[in-house]
């Protein structure tokens, strides 16, 4: 086989590895991951330790996960300079409507330059629950094992004692999966 065959033959391999090797769903060079929407469950008797994170909301008020114990918390991840997110936004917020007093809904806002456009986004698609405001992404080391620094947007929900209950990794499917997993962490445990 001469020099030249051989050369395109690797080439070609190396592309096909680099391209269509992975679970996860590329977005380009947009510099994020995003998943396939897959819910991912954790068993009560799986669970670890609560998640313990503090930062500021995007007001730069103090916000901590532990606020949000003694029901089931959905904890998204999201910024308004990402499409997927913008497109669940909605979404989310008839989620956190539907679920009323029953689920706390928290977000944690990456990369975006500045509050201002994260409140522009949040005034937009009605999103009334607090975000956190994390441009550098440090918030999702808080949950080793499920969420990577660049999986953008992804959702976990956190059980009534802070623990990883479910994550999605890429928009929620709808609405109804987000209740319905929510509805299920809260009767599991």
């Amino acid at each position: 086989m001469s020099r030249s065959v051989l050369g395109a033959l690797t080439l070609a391999c190396a592309l096909l590895l680099s391209t269509g090797c992975s679970s996860l769903e590329g977005t380009g060079d947009k510099g994020y991951v995003s998943g396939n929407g897959e819910v991912q469950i954790v068993k009560a008797t799986d669970r670890g330790d609560p998640v313990e994170y503090a930062g500021e909301d995007l007001e730069g008020d103090p916000i901590a996960l532990a606020d949000f114990r003694g029901k089931p918390t959905v904890v998204n991840v999201w910024g308004s300079w990402c499409a997927e997110c913008v497109a669940e936004a909605p979404d989310l917020v008839d989620a956190a409507e539907e679920l009323g007093d029953s689920a706390s809904f928290v977000g944690i806002n990456l990369r975006d330059g500045s509050t201002a456009q994260a409140l522009s986004h949040d005034e937009k698609y009605g999103v009334e629950y607090p975000s956190f405001y994390e441009p550098d992404g440090k918030a999702l080391l808080a949950f080793p094992g499920v969420l990577t620094p660049r999986a953008v947007p992804a959702t976990v929900v956190l059980d009534a004692e802070g623990r990883v209950a479910a994550s999605i990794l890429g928009p929620i499917p709808s609405t109804q999966t987000l209740v319905d997993v929510v509805e299920d962490v809260a009767s599991d445990g």
